[in-house]
């Protein structure tokens, strides 16, 4: 009988690279060093705003493409370029999406949804107030990975770019990095706690979507900005790979491979691929 491949993404909105490695995140490490943690350039076309950047993530073409360029979805492609959940759940599997604070990426608010028809999708709105999404977005997928089996989950994470946008990249951002960390352990800890977690194959990827300036903010064009990152482990990952800078259309060319929709999702016009070391 063969094992269950399973994905779990995470993405963490607004993480810095720089900071994120001066900061204790013992959960991200531990993915890491199963893995890999390597950096993202976000190409020179894409606005570096979280609409187009989350876009490429979930739908692994560029903006040119599916025609986000800002926050508000308005003339977006999406039907052309669907996201990985849509695409996994009409191939047949099973599909999870959990957000607490940014509302398009689940609902039709500023032209969303992004993940248009996941098996399931829970949203929570507290507004600005990301700190408390983020929890409840944790909490869900706590009872829902431990409990359902989902062939891909991806669960959003804001906090931290919110902080960044009130408080600049200081004390208060850094701690917002480690409440992060502390909510991928616990999702991390939900799958291992899982029944049959000996018998499936998980990956694991976590990703963020772009910089801040030190002050706050982005959507400028600074390597503090457009230097986005990608954590990743799970079969066919070798641990301490080098994998040079890689691109956000990567993470739904992985997807696709690590659940056996590799062939089948060959005939998109996808301009990732599968990560892989150099």
């Amino acid at each position: 009988m063969t094992s269950p491949s399973r994905v779990l993404v995470i993405g963490i909105d607004g993480v810095r690279l720089d900071v994120l490695r001066e900061v204790r995140t013992p959960h991200l490490d531990a993915v890491a060093a199963e893995g890999f943690l390597a950096p993202v350039r976000i190409d020179d076309a894409t606005p570096t705003w979280s609409g187009p950047c989350w876009a490429t993530v979930a739908t692994g073409v560029s903006a040119a493409r599916h025609g986000i360029t800002h926050n508000v979805f308005t003339g977006h492609r999406l039907a052309e370029h669907p996201d990985f959940l849509t695409l996994a759940s009409l191939a047949g599997k099973r599909t999870y999406l959990s957000v607490g604070s940014w509302e398009p990426l689940a609902t039709a608010a500023c032209g969303g949804p992004l993940f248009a028809a996941p098996d399931r999708v829970t949203f929570t709105s507290y507004g600005l107030d990301c700190e408390r999404g983020d929890e409840a977005a944790t909490v869900d997928a706590e009872r829902e990975l431990v409990a359902a089996d989902y062939d891909v989950a991806f669960v959003y994470l804001g906090d931290v770019d919110e902080t960044g946008h009130e408080l600049g990249v200081g004390a208060e951002y850094r701690a917002a990095v480690e409440r992060a960390d502390a909510r991928v352990g616990r999702l991390l800890a939900t799958v291992r706690a899982r029944s049959s977690y000996a018998e499936e194959r998980w990956t694991v990827i976590v990703v963020t979507d772009h910089g801040h300036v030190d002050a706050g903010g982005h959507g400028g064009d600074s390597d503090l900005e457009r230097t986005a990152w990608i954590a990743a482990s799970g079969p066919g990952i070798v641990a301490g790979a080098e994998m040079g800078t890689l691109r956000h259309v990567d993470v739904a060319a992985h997807v696709y491979e690590a659940i056996g929709l590799g062939e089948a999702m060959a005939g998109l016009p996808l301009e990732g691929k599968p990560f892989a070391s150099v």
